[in-house]
């Protein structure tokens, strides 16, 4: 991650962004603006209402004024005061209802904007972060966006606002008081301020701890089968007493500033307090103001402390908002190290002839393949065998275009894959894993998504070809029937043949077999290559494989050690040459499997 610093925060890149998402719903912004501006002058002029009211009823006491005169004017109060509630009503009716739109749609698409980034990046960016972190960062951006909104809707605006309207009234009335507020909310804000500068670093800390945290936990969940295949549920609780530990020492360290926050506060509110009261009261012992001016001086600070308390807590917000923005917004920095060409073109598969053309690659800083060549003819199965590590799935890897390759070309039908948008590459090209992971839905769905708009019938063929209608006949809900998180509900079996009838669904014209049977007992292999054999059929068919028995028909078996071609041609002649390929073969055939 391209970070300023470790633990800073980049304030103008993240609120450069914020700003992005909040300038596209300008107008709904500005009608946000008035409304505030018009309920905070409404709050002063019920103020200067009472101060009236007071002032007023003085007079009456006194004698200068009639009761007629008093009865009038407090009439005309009244309506004022009653009309400014059925304004505010509907302002702050209003209001809420904009606020809401503007938060929800800010939210939607900054969880659309870097959803859509993450999901973009390269596949060596997710081989190399945790899907918790990720989560965390995604759903805490979101709550960022709302907490932002809210800063600035509840708690910078309706401050400032205040802060104008009661200079303006008091540098009418009496200038002291008006410097005595502004004093204070100079100090409070500046106060506030500095410790939460000290702060941020505390935060960036508590957010990372936290992302930790959530991501081993995630990782936890994920190997629940282990933890409990290995009774080491005890040491589990341990180590991830020892994780939440660290972020609770986090916290506390972030949190320990509220203490300064609160006695430093009240410190500043009190003197401003004081000196509210003194000057005020002096000018009113010398007749210079009357009662109802001092009670509007009162009214108007305790009003001012309201929206200034607020802004303190907002600002603790805003500067959580920035960290969380930290943590997501410099994903936004990182670029897909898979790049198409600018005027990249749709794959269109029409033979299915792959060829590797003098490639080179290096895995880190492990050189792989070295002027590496392989071609493979449509419609013919071609095997990679070897040890693990020799490059058999680093080159489906290359072919996905999931890395690119350091020299040389990977063609299909004799053109570059890099001439073409690597996700149209991506969808020309058909798999069956070794582990087909599911997503938590219906088998049909699972099916389905090769082709999402495939017809019912279409998707239904395809589950009889890969077998799984006998399965799921059994199954009280059958085809409709959710299979759990990763497919936790089926067997290893049940969860290859709903692999195989993606693939089946999918119709490419080149398959890639990545160890399909590797993880199956016997007889379910045997079923299952059954429907392996119908789904090859005329098809350019790439078959990695440890168990030798699986690839005895393949019409090409190539050979690998340490990325380069060490022997190649078919079963029976392999067998008969002496090498890797007959060594393997003899470690198999008696049933053990190496």
């Amino acid at each position: 991650m391209n970070h300023k610093k470790r633990g800073e925060i980049d304030f103008k890149y993240n609120f450069k962004i914020y700003l992005e998402f909040l300038l596209k719903y300008k107008k709904t912004m500005l009608l946000i603006l008035f409304l505030i501006l018009l309920n905070e002058g409404i709050n002063t002029l019920n103020k200067f209402l009472f101060k009236e009211i007071v002032d007023r009823g003085t007079g009456y006491l006194s004698g200068n004024i009639a009761l007629d005169v008093l009865i009038r004017i407090l009439l005309i109060v009244a309506i004022i005061f009653l009309s400014g509630i059925c304004i505010q009503a509907v302002c702050r009716w209003v209001d809420i209802d904009r606020i809401n739109y503007l938060e929800t749609n800010m939210i939607f698409d900054m969880k659309k904007k870097y959803f859509g980034h993450l999901i973009h990046l390269d596949y060596n960016f997710h081989t190399t972060h945790k899907r918790g972190s990720l989560i965390a960062r995604l759903l805490r951006g979101a709550s960022a966006i709302e907490r932002m909104d809210d800063f600035i809707a509840f708690n910078i605006l309706p401050l400032l606002f205040q802060l104008i309207l009661t200079a303006s009234s008091l540098i009418y009335l009496d200038l002291a008081p008006a410097l005595v507020i502004l004093a204070v909310a100079v100090v409070f804000i500046s106060y506030s301020l500095i410790l939460q500068q000290m702060q941020r670093k505390s935060i960036i800390q508590a957010n990372n701890a936290e992302d930790i945290e959530k991501a081993n936990v995630s990782d936890i969940f994920t190997n629940i089968e282990s933890i409990k295949y290995f009774g080491k549920e005890e040491a589990i609780k341990q180590k991830y007493g020892k994780i939440s530990g660290n972020t609770k020492e986090a916290y506390v360290t972030m949190w320990k500033y509220s203490r300064w926050f609160d006695s430093g506060q009240s410190v500043i509110t009190g003197l401003g307090l004081f000196f509210l009261i003194y000057f005020p009261l002096m000018d009113f012992i010398h007749g210079k103001i009357t009662l109802g001016t001092l009670t509007f001086i009162y009214t108007i600070y305790g009003g001012v402390m309201g929206p200034l308390f607020n802004f303190v807590h907002g600002v603790r917000g805003f500067y959580r908002s920035m960290a969380d923005f930290q943590s997501l917004f410099q994903y936004g920095k990182l670029k897909n190290e898979i790049k198409d060409l600018p005027n990249a073109e749709e794959l269109e598969i029409r033979d299915g002839k792959v060829e590797f053309k003098n490639i080179s690659f290096n895995y880190n800083k492990r050189h792989l393949f070295r002027k590496f060549q392989l071609v493979i003819p449509p419609h013919k199965k071609v095997a990679l065998v070897g040890h693990s590590g020799s490059g058999k799935s680093t080159l489906v890897k290359l072919l996905y275009r999931l890395y690119d390759v350091c020299e040389g070309e990977i063609l299909i039908d004799g053109k570059n894959i890099n001439q073409f948008q690597q996700e149209s590459l991506r969808s020309g090209l058909s798999i069956v894993p070794q582990e087909c992971v599911l997503f938590d839905d219906t088998i049909y769905n699972n099916v389905a998504f090769s082709d999402p708009h495939a017809p019912h019938e279409k998707v239904m063929e395809a589950i009889k070809l890969a077998q799984l209608d006998r399965i799921i006949a059994h199954f009280p809900h059958k085809e409709k029937t959710i299979v759990g998180e990763r497919g936790v509900k089926l067997s290893g079996g049940e969860k290859q043949r709903v692999s195989i009838a993606r693939a089946i669904l999918a119709d490419k014209r080149i398959l890639v077999l990545d160890e399909a049977t590797s993880s199956l007992d016997s007889e379910t292999e045997r079923d299952i290559q059954i429907a392996l054999g119908k789904l090859m059929e005329n098809r350019t068919t790439i078959i990695i494989a440890h168990r030798l028995s699986t690839i005895m028909k393949a019409d090409t078996i190539v050979v690998l050690d340490e990325g380069k071609i060490v022997q190649m041609g078919n079963h029976q002649q392999l067998i008969k040459q002496p090498g890797q390929y007959q060594k393997l073969w003899d470690l198999q055939k008696g049933g053990y499997i190496k």
